[in-house]
């Protein structure tokens, strides 16, 4: 039987605040689609051999920041594949270069009400760890927004949407923009 041929021939780039569906959408476009998935922080964590947390008590937040941007860089050499990045990856202009080399930068983003219904009961978030209120969220992604914003090539909002809902108004966003490219 043949191989279905890849259904992009770039890598789609998920980026957003914490809380947004990056994972969940990420997973639900592996099983759609078939395409492989790399989760940024898992990735980092496996490589490193320690959680997050543990990487930027023993090594530093630089130390982190570096490795996703050489992860950014190793994919350069992949196609078709979803690179869910942490939800400070798109803080650093170098990321966001390596991210658009090959892929369609795709921000999820959703109210601070329903981020914070989505993380309050987690607890392998280090940057809302100790601040985990309504307040503290919507401060950090105003904060975030005009980078976010800056670096995606797509916008799509999750409130009140299913996994089903938001990866079909994905891929009708993508193949658009591609249309337009063309």
């Amino acid at each position: 039987m043949e191989q279905s041929k890849a259904l992009f021939d770039f890598n789609l780039v998920l980026i957003g605040f914490m809380g947004t569906g990056k994972t969940t959408i990420s997973n639900t476009l592996q099983h759609i689609f078939a395409m492989d998935v790399i989760e940024m922080d898992q990735m980092i964590e496996e490589r490193e051999g320690m959680s997050i947390s543990e990487i930027f008590e023993t090594y530093g937040e630089q130390y982190f920041r570096d490795a996703e941007t050489n992860l950014l860089i190793e994919m350069q050499e992949r196609k078709n594949v979803v690179i869910s990045c942490g939800g400070g990856t798109p803080l650093r202009e170098v990321n966001v270069a390596e991210m658009k080399k090959n892929g369609k930068v795709i921000l999820l983003t959703a109210e601070p009400e329903t981020i914070f219904e989505r993380v309050k009961d987690s607890h392998d978030r280090p940057v809302i760890e100790k601040n985990k209120n309504l307040s503290f969220i919507t401060e950090l992604m105003e904060e975030r927004r005009p980078k976010y914003e800056a670096a995606a090539d797509i916008i799509i909002h999750t409130d009140h949407k299913n996994e089903d809902q938001i990866c079909e108004e994905i891929i009708e966003k993508v193949l658009a923009s591609e249309e337009a490219r063309h």
